[in-house]
């Protein structure tokens, strides 16, 4: 007899279940419609508060891509859950899953009816918000259907993959409690796997820093669109007039507003189908006794067991190190037999308790010491590869022909260099990194830290630089390695060693000027800022000023009186107590950012000086270097400098009693007036 509760019971869809679902679970999509309605009612509140606030087009689509690239991600990835856990909670139910079997539905009707449903409800906050959206657009003549249209369907792209997610979730679970836990640990497993393994491996290996190298970032899908998917827009100046005197002023308005990397998103939805074919399949295999249990797929079981062992034993390694050994250890690399003790503490906790999961009991030792012995084998492995460096991760110095970028970042400046444009300073750079490389013996011997090094440095001072190189791939991927380098005078005129290798380097003329982007169509100096020390003042320049100053610098550098790196008194107090930055915007073909330098303004720097007068940022009052003003200071509180280096008013405050033939005694007075 034909069910009465269900249409289509034998298609693919059930109209009747698809009406339950929504109608039971209102609370949840009405909720969120609410919470979507907010922002456009707060936006419709400003207008009528501000009646004269004028909203572009463009501004508009803007505003679109905003929440496309920087909110949608966040709330599907939350909101998905939360619909998943409604629709397919009947799975985690034996009383539940064995009624809706029973039902004249097919599988296959439960699985398209139910995901439609979830996808409904993903869906409804979105069309409703998005409908006021449009409905105030319209109403104050602001509408733009190209950057709807854009958003529209990235909504839907962002939508479709995170419910196709948590759908493969909720099929890999018998447990509602355990859905959650698994959705957010395939979403975050790979970027935590590689914050987990890069923070483990610099305890081991020479050069490496970095807590993060976003190689697999990909597999984290939120982290990586979040990332990548971004919001260009581009202003011009234009003139407008005031409303009362019709005096007319330039303003920055915008111009043109473009979504990168937009592509990725139909991606991965893309990858949501096949999510949802193997969601599917695992579903029409599922067994309806599997419900209550932790992980519903047989397969799955020793992967949940063994990868759960294996994070505990990385990151609880870790912790219990810290904590217990960390302070015995000698150096700043780890003691490998008190790591591996501390690792296969944590991965039998691990062990057990992911079994005791499994089992859904508490009596899972008898028979368990092979598994036990395969995560302590895991960890002796993991340790011993880190330990000898056998895969020679800290020795890679990458080839000429497999880069597209090289970035070196050494004494307080940056450099970007390309190969086709740079090759010979990229050798360079290869031939200072292979050396520092064959040096590390040298670099991490106690010794070399042990001597202080003293004002000014003698012939038997040391000093210590920070190097940072990144070698990113055409491929994509890159090589990063920073090190904390003790550099010697005698070294440093030594052939061949990397204090020499790296100081010809930086002091040479060509990299002089690449501080400066000089004669790089890349970078386009936009602004800048200055602050005098002396009078306490600051400036922001324009585009203009700051290319003057820019070109004033490029010919001090071409003059040699700027420039020159002096690795042992970079601190002496010998540049003027000025500080002046530069800023540069920098586009590519695929990329747009902004970058800053700083200028030390020195004695000597005759052209930057007179521009910095010329322009009227500056007075001779204020080319008093740091050490002077270091002595001003000392003289305004103590007394006991010569006057010369005071101001009329500073030298007033100071009396001075006694004479040629006897003691001389300063004291500072308080001006009164």
């Amino acid at each position: 007899m034909k069910s009465k509760t269900w249409s289509c019971d034998r298609g693919l869809f059930s109209a009747g279940l698809f009406r339950k679902n929504l109608s039971r679970f209102w609370p949840l999509w009405g909720m969120a419609s609410f919470l979507g309605l907010l922002m456009p009612l707060a936006v419709l509140f400003q207008k009528l508060r501000y009646p004269e606030l004028v909203i572009q087009p463009l501004e508009v689509t803007a505003g679109y891509y905003d929440i496309l690239a920087y909110a949608v991600p966040i709330v599907s990835l939350c909101y998905a859950i939360l619909c998943a856990m409604t629709v397919w909670s009947y799975l985690y139910s034996p009383r539940s899953v064995s009624m809706m079997h029973t039902l004249p539905i097919r599988r296959s009707g439960l699985f398209v009816t139910n995901f439609l449903s979830g996808m409904a409800m993903m869906l409804i906050p979105y069309v409703v918000t998005g409908a006021m959206c449009v409905l105030l657009t319209l109403i104050y003549s602001c509408f733009e259907p190209v950057g709807l249209l854009v958003t529209v369907l990235g909504v839907l792209g962002d939508s479709f993959f995170y419910f196709s997610t948590a759908t493969l979730a909720a099929f890999c679970v018998g447990n509602i409690f355990a859905l959650p836990a698994v959705y957010f640990l395939l979403h975050f497993l790979a970027v935590m796997l590689d914050w987990l393994l890069s923070t483990f491996a610099q305890g081991y290996l020479f050069g490496l820093t970095s807590s993060y190298s976003g190689t697999v970032e990909f597999l984290s899908p939120t982290v990586y669109l979040l990332d990548r998917v971004n919001v260009d827009r581009t202003w011009q100046e234009v003139q407008a007039r005031t409303a009362l005197t019709n005096t007319g002023y330039f303003t920055s308005g915008l111009a043109e507003v473009t979504l990168r990397n937009f592509w990725l998103i139909g991606v991965y939805a893309l990858v949501g189908v096949a999510l949802l074919t193997l969601a599917w399949a695992l579903y029409a295999h599922r067994r309806s006794e599997s419900a209550g249990d932790v992980v519903a797929v047989g397969w799955m079981k020793p992967v949940f067991r063994f990868g759960l062992a294996a994070l505990a034993a990385l990151l609880g390694g870790q912790l219990l190190y810290a904590l217990f050994w960390s302070s015995f250890q000698d150096g700043q690399y780890y003691d490998s037999v008190p790591l591996v003790v501390c690792m296969l503490v944590a991965g039998t906790i691990g062990y057990y308790g992911s079994s005791m999961l499994l089992a859904k009991s508490l009596r899972v030792f008898r028979r368990s010491w092979m598994g036990l012995a395969a995560v302590a084998l895991g960890c002796i492995a993991l340790c011993g590869i880190l330990r000898f460096d056998v895969l020679n991760i800290a020795g890679r110095v990458p080839e000429l022909n497999s880069v597209k970028e090289v970035r070196l970042d050494a004494a307080g400046n940056s450099y970007t260099l390309y190969p086709g444009e740079d090759n010979a300073v990229i050798e360079q750079i290869r031939q200072l990194h292979q050396t520092i490389v064959a040096d590390e013996d040298y670099i991490r011997s106690p010794h070399s830290w042990d001597i202080v090094t003293p004002d000014g440095g003698g012939e038997n001072a040391v000093t210590f630089t920070y190097l940072t190189l990144v070698y990113e791939f055409t491929g994509g991927g890159e090589v990063r390695r920073s090190y904390d380098l003790p550099l010697t005078r005698e070294r440093l005129v030594q052939e061949g060693t990397y204090d020499n290798l790296l100081d010809r380097l930086i002091n040479d003329e060509d990299m002089k000027t690449r501080r400066l982007h000089a004669g790089d169509s890349r970078y386009t100096v936009e602004g800048g800022y200055l602050y005098c020390d002396v009078s306490e003042s600051g400036y922001d320049l324009n585009s203009r000023e700051a290319a003057s100053v820019l070109e004033a610098a490029a010919k001090d550098a071409a003059d040699g009186t700027w420039g020159t790196y002096d690795w042992f008194n970079e601190d002496s107090g010998g540049d003027y107590a000025i500080d002046l930055e530069l800023q540069f915007s920098y586009a590519d073909e695929s990329t747009r950012s902004s970058n800053w330098i700083t200028i030390r303004v020195r004695p000597g720097m005759e052209n930057t000086v007179a521009c910095l007068k010329e322009l009227g940022l500056v007075t001779d009052r204020d080319l008093v270097t740091y050490a002077e003003l270091d002595d001003r200071e000392f003289a305004l509180k103590y007394g006991g400098v010569p006057t010369e280096i005071l101001t009329e008013t500073e030298a007033a405050a100071i009396g001075i009693i006694g004479g040629a033939d006897g003691p001389t005694e300063t004291f500072v007075t308080e001006a009164v007036g």
